[in-house]
């Protein structure tokens, strides 16, 4: 059934309210579900409302938290989630990475006591709306092994960047869009074994392994495994695995937050408050190369890109979903929409 994408966010605000998350929380999540949602990313939208209600009722999310910044030295800041939803949070922290960075030209904020955090490059986009480059980084509780591990360690620890670009008046839909980049440290995003698992589909080989360390093509018993690093097919390097102990240590140590295998899985109702970590860079480039320089020099490189047929810019197909979806709505199952509006 088709909803709009307003109408929508004020049913899963209610339903996390109900939950008992506060209003700002409440009002965060909601707009970040929605978004992912209606830029066709189900593994991060509607089907997490359901996990973070069971985690507000269950204590392993504080629904009464109001994140502050905990700790601050130059351009470099501390906001803590205080065990609630990460949206807030994050929220915060760019916006106060970006204060900062106006004035210092680049900073670094940190997010601590948290939870999952979504889409990691759409707490991005005030970045690019504001001229500036961001970087965004994230661990999750343990789901991959260290290279030539047998145990996971590490979560599937999700990299993303954003590069605005020049607007131009008069430009078609998406001419000027920023480049969105987003990445799973797995060979792909957990989420997508939990909506397999819904659906009753099987995974491919190379995504997980089960249990007992066998590839598995059955997401229940990838859930229960591990993941795989991406790099870890027939030829298996370890470049993922390198990366994802890159991200660990860059949102644990450095800031503060408990390391994956320290938290409970998202996927069991209960469990430890996880108190992950998410991590945010942002640039100026007008107090390095200059904006107007760095605008040329991106459309330089996106020109070159396009040189070839087939070349899609990252981030296009998700905005183009996502303007589709403002316009027309969501589709969202019937029966689910029924036991909200009920609800509501």
């Amino acid at each position: 059934m088709k909803i709009s994408l307003e109408e929508l966010q004020g049913l899963v605000a209610k339903e996390l309210a109900r939950a008992g998350a506060n209003d700002a929380m409440a009002q965060a999540t909601a707009r970040a579900l929605v978004l992912a949602e209606s830029q066709g990313l189900g593994s991060h939208g509607l089907s997490r409302v359901g996990q973070y209600a069971t985690h507000l009722r269950n204590g392993r999310v504080n629904g009464q938290a109001n994140p502050s910044v905990l700790r601050r030295k130059g351009g470099a800041l501390v906001v803590d989630a205080q065990a609630g939803l990460a949206f807030a949070a994050c929220d915060l922290a760019v916006a106060q990475a970006i204060d900062s960075a106006r004035q210092n030209g680049v900073a670094f904020a940190g997010v601590v006591h948290s939870h999952h955090c979504g889409v990691v490059v759409d707490h991005l986009r005030a970045v690019a709306a504001a001229g500036m480059v961001g970087l965004g980084f994230a661990n999750s509780p343990a789901a991959m092994p260290a290279a030539g591990g047998k145990h996971a360690i590490f979560g599937t620890n999700p990299v993303a960047a954003v590069f605005p670009r020049r607007h131009v008046p008069g430009a078609a839909a998406g001419a000027c869009d920023p480049l969105m980049i987003d990445l799973s440290l797995s060979e792909v995003a957990r989420g997508k074994l939990m909506v397999a698992a819904k659906e009753g589909r099987a995974i491919p080989q190379g995504w997980a392994l089960d249990a007992q360390g066998n590839p598995t093509t059955d997401p229940k018993e990838g859930m229960t495994g591990m993941m795989l690093p991406f790099g870890s097919g027939p030829a298996a390097s370890p470049k993922g695995a390198m990366l994802a102990l890159m991200v660990e240590l860059l949102v644990t140590a450095v800031i503060g937050a408990n390391f994956g295998y320290e938290a409970s899985s998202f996927f069991v109702d209960e469990g430890n408050q996880p108190g992950i970590g998410q991590a945010f860079i942002v640039i100026d480039p007008g107090a390095l190369t200059g904006s107007s320089q760095f605008l040329d020099r991106v459309e330089v490189l996106v020109a070159e890109m396009q040189k070839d047929e087939g070349v899609r810019l990252p981030g296009a197909r998700r905005e183009a979903l996502r303007r589709r979806a403002v316009a027309d709505g969501v589709e969202v199952p019937g029966a689910m929409l029924a036991a909200w509006r009920a609800a509501a």
